[in-house]
This record gives structure tokens, sequence and C-alpha cells, in this order.
């Protein structure tokens, strides 16, 4: 399948390899690509620190937008690319932010750390599609599925629970079987997340185009 990069995306990509550094467009910006629906914002990430990422974008305006989480945004051609560090995470106590981040190189360790199979997904042109989650398969049978075990995901941060539920409206997905079971058994967590987090789920979940799919 044929994966679009906006010039954006590509002069960052290119900036980062200039330095020897491989970084790739990742997540919800792959699978639009894949779907071949135009992304309506890009996200990169890369083994260099936020510190290395100013440093090698020092020419370009950058934002400090969570560097605590590894993540900056810089903008090329006045749109902004966000770009975070290759990560994994600690537990969630608050049922929201990871309590604590630790940086890696490896991009496979990365992607294990997101929420669903379709958005785990990563592409840098001269390495291809980095998929260590069954993500094209599923979105090929159109399924919601997450990333290793749904109980742990959702538990984590149960917003992912309404996010499964806005990604089936508005890709007229199906939930696949074993994360529809955790969806029904863990719902009450929701009540744990802030009621402007919801609406803004929901806002987006009444208004997808499969939402009676």
């Amino acid at each position: 399948m044929k994966i679009y990069l906006s010039d954006e995306v590509k002069t960052v990509i290119e900036q980062f390899a200039a330095y020897g550094y491989t970084a790739y467009a990742v997540g919800g910006c792959v699978r639009d690509s894949l779907l071949s629906a135009t992304p309506k914002d890009w996200d990169v990430c890369s083994p260099a620190t936020p510190e290395m990422t100013k440093e090698i974008f020092k020419d370009f305006k950058v934002i400090d937008t969570g560097i605590r989480h590894g993540t900056v945004t810089v903008l090329v051609n006045d749109k902004p690319i966000e770009i975070t560090t290759f990560r994994t995470e600690g537990a969630y106590s608050d049922r929201r932010h990871p309590d604590f981040v630790s940086f890696t190189a490896d991009i496979a360790e990365d992607l294990k750390r997101r929420d669903f199979t379709i958005n785990a997904l990563a592409y840098n042109p001269a390495m291809g599609l980095v998929d260590i989650a069954g993500g094209q398969e599923d979105l090929k049978n159109k399924l919601i599925r997450t990333v290793g075990n749904a109980n742990e995901r959702f538990s984590e941060d149960p917003l992912r629970i309404l996010r499964a539920l806005r990604f089936s409206a508005s890709l007229g997905f199906k939930i696949e079987n074993k994360t529809a079971e955790s969806v029904l058994t863990l719902y009450p967590l929701l009540g744990d997340i802030a009621a402007e987090r919801i609406f803004a789920e929901l806002r987006l979940l009444l208004c997808g185009e499969n939402l009676y799919y």
C-alpha cells in the first residue's frame, strides 16, 4: 500500500536523517494514509531525546508541548508536527498519565505502549512500515483491537473505552470480540475520568459517520 507523507513530515524525517536518526510518521496519520484518507494532523517519533530534537531543529520554531513525556512540536511551513522520543511507560496511577516514561532506541517498544493495533503503526520511507501488532491486517478486516491485553489497556486509561467506540463509529469498524468484552466489563472505570475528557470523546463519537454501523 502507498503511504502518503506531507512535505512537512518528509522535511522532518530528512532533517533527522541528516543527524543520523531514523524517524517515523506514527499513529493515526499512518492509519489514515493506509485508508486513503487525508490525515488531520501528523505525529513523528524518533530515538532522539527532546534536547537533541531541539538542537536538530534549532533553525525552526520549536514548542515544548510535552517535554516531560518526550514531546516537542516543530513548525514546518507554519504547520505543527508533534515529535516524540521513542518511549516505554510505567503504570497509570491517575488513569490518565503514566507515572514515568523511559526513553528507548527501539521503535517496536514504543509501539507496544499504544492503544489499538490500527494506531500502532509507524512508517519511514527508507525502512518501510513497522507493524508489530497486526494493525494492517486489522485495517483490512475492519477491526478495532487493543495492543496486547484489553483489560490492561483500558485499566491504564479508561477513556480508551470511549475511543474504541469512537473509532468504530467513525471508521465503521467492528470491535474485536475480546476487546468488546473488556469494554462491557470495565466501562464503570469511566467514572474516574474527568467530565471534559468524556465530553470530548462523546462529541466525536456521536458525530461518527458510521455511528449505527
